[in-house]
């Protein structure tokens, strides 16, 4: 397999408008520790001469987001979803990324009917009574147009751009080489696990940019808010949809951050900030599926005070698993409980370094006093939230990513909420299906049917234990017992060997070319030059084809 260097170079052109633009805003030395630096010094076509460093006095989150900005929309939403990890990104760098916007010019009105055309195999005139050209809003995916069904309802029509799967597809490579490349050179990397992040992100954009897993999500909502009339969910028009194309009935509504707004049509803004709280509660903790991005532009409240919610492309997922641990969460923190506090953290994160216990135990009894006793109608939930994080953050235990962005969808909810209402409290309405999450797990029934799957477990290792026995006992007696060991972290030391070794040999062909060519000399006088001349040719071919070897490894 060739290096990963010769792999990110082999992508010419984006290869190269990657290394200018982290080069022209101070990165160079990412290049140098991570091993691209001398491939491209190599090819120094391959990045623009007129190469400049723009970084000047700027601070390093700020020079993050501008390089990212400049790499264009996948880098810009890779930004943005990096700006929910608080737990593995520091939080001057948070507050950059927050300011990510997107901004991509929409693409033709001709291009527009040409997908819709090659997608649904009608044209738009044949498909909708009318249809409007221009984007209601455009995105570095896709861009939404209205238009009115035959029926006359009236619809919003999400289009993919088009060759955007094939660009995302190309970045998303390129940028999990460089996250790789970043793990293996520059260890202190790790604690904000690279490769973990853009496994994550890769997750993310590529169910954006799937219309028909979108489309399943909103009819998935719709029938499990069947009998909750505070959500409306949006139709889905199958027959006109598609992986690319996405046609949905057309919410017109009033947003969350227009209060006034909203008062003038005789709608309360305290019960809309109630509403809306109960319903993202219950998608959280009683159906395990909820909208990951709950800000006032994803959230319109129609004439009837009904909430839709109009974009269902980033959704987070909790099983039972992860709602028990955050109900045991709560009850010890309730209980003021410090040593339990600790170790359903330590279950909940994933640690990136060695963890110390007694430094993590001051810190969960800090922040414990901080909130112990506490009125729920005067508890700042964002707050204790943000204050979690830190300490998860503060030592290096990484968070699943659905369970990172239902912290942050709270989060940004709690001030949804307060920007409707003032003295709105969302700890008070998470209470109820905390309790009721209690009641649950301590419900006969439900302790039963665990009690009867544990027996089953049991009853099927007892059941497969004689079998796996007998196997190992038979590959003892026939000595085909075999023992995997995996080691870690002796990649340094194998690749440094290499390197040792590859310079001995380089030394040792140098050596004999001086030699042979000294012999050679001397023997001049004695016989035709002709006569050795052959020796040497070879020798010096041979040493040269080994050192050309050496330097496409990587390893001199």
């Amino acid at each position: 397999m060739e290096p990963y260097p010769l792999r990110f170079i082999k992508n010419l052109n984006r290869g190269r408008e990657i290394a200018t633009v982290l080069l022209n805003y101070g990165f160079g030395d990412l290049f140098e520790r991570i091993g691209l630096r001398k491939y491209l010094q190599w090819g120094k076509r391959l990045i623009s001469r007129k190469n400049r460093e723009i970084s000047g006095d700027l601070t390093t989150p700020v020079r993050i987001r501008m390089a990212l900005q400049d790499l264009g929309p996948t880098f810009v939403k890779f930004g943005q979803v990096l700006s929910t990890r608080p737990d593995l990104v520091p939080h001057d760098v948070i507050e950059e990324l927050c300011k990510l916007q997107e901004d991509v010019p929409p693409f033709s009105s001709e291009m527009i009917h040409q997908r819709i055309e090659e997608e649904l195999g009608k044209s738009a005139a044949e498909l909708f009574k009318s249809f409007d050209d221009l984007p209601l809003a455009a995105g570095s995916l896709g861009q939404v147009h209205c238009a009115v069904a035959r029926n006359g309802l009236p619809l919003a029509v999400k289009v993919l751009r088009p060759n955007v799967v094939h660009n995302v597809e190309r970045d998303l490579s390129l940028m999990l080489e460089l996250a790789q490349l970043m793990e293996k050179h520059i260890p202190e990397s790790q604690v904000f696990d690279p490769v973990g992040l853009v496994n994550h992100f890769m997750r993310t954009i590529r169910r954006e940019m799937n219309y028909h897993r979108e489309a399943r999500t909103i009819q998935e909502f719709a029938r499990l808010f069947k009998n909750d009339n505070r959500l409306y969910v949006p139709r889905i028009l199958e027959e006109c949809s598609t992986s690319c194309v996405l046609t949905m009935e057309f919410i017109d509504g009033i947003r969350t951050d227009n209060r006034e707004a909203l008062i003038a049509a005789g709608i309360d803004p305290k019960r809309v900030a109630i509403d809306g709280a109960n319903i993202f509660l219950k998608q959280m903790f009683e159906f395990g599926v909820f909208h990951g991005d709950p800000h006032p532009g994803n959230i319109r409240v129609r004439r009837d005070g009904s909430i839709a919610l109009i974009d269902y492309g980033m959704v987070g997922f909790l099983d039972d698993a992860k709602r028990e641990l955050l109900v045991d969460l709560l009850l010890a923190i309730v209980r003021n409980d410090v040593d339990r506090t600790v170790d359903l953290m330590l279950q909940i994160g994933q640690p990136s370094q060695p963890i110390e216990r007694p430094l993590m135990h001051s810190d969960v009894r800090d922040f414990i006093e901080t909130y112990y006793g506490v009125p729920l109608d005067q508890l700042n939930l964002g707050r204790l939230l943000n204050d979690f994080i830190s300490i998860l953050s503060n030592h290096g235990l990484r968070t699943p990513g659905d369970l990172m962005l239902m912290i942050r969808a709270i989060i940004t909810l709690e001030g949804v909420g307060r920007q409707l209402d003032a003295e709105f409290n969302l700890a008070n309405e998470l209470g109820p299906y905390v309790e009721k999450l209690i009641r649950k797990r301590y419900d006969p029934k439900r302790i039963a049917e665990r009690t009867v799957a544990d027996i089953k477990i049991l009853l099927k290792a007892a059941h497969d234990l004689p079998l796996h026995l007998g196997n190992t006992l038979k590959k003892v007696s026939q000595d085909d017992l075999k023992i995997q060991l995996e080691h870690r972290g002796l990649d340094k030391l194998i690749n440094e060997f290499d390197r040792s070794s590859n310079r001995i040999v380089v030394g040792m062909v140098t050596s004999s070319l001086i030699l042979s060519a000294a012999f050679i000399i001397r023997s001049v006088t004695q016989a035709p030059l002709w006569y050795a001349a052959p020796a040497f040719v070879l020798s010096g071919l041979l040493g040269l084809w080994l050192i050309w070897g050496i330097l496409r490894s990587g390893r001199l």
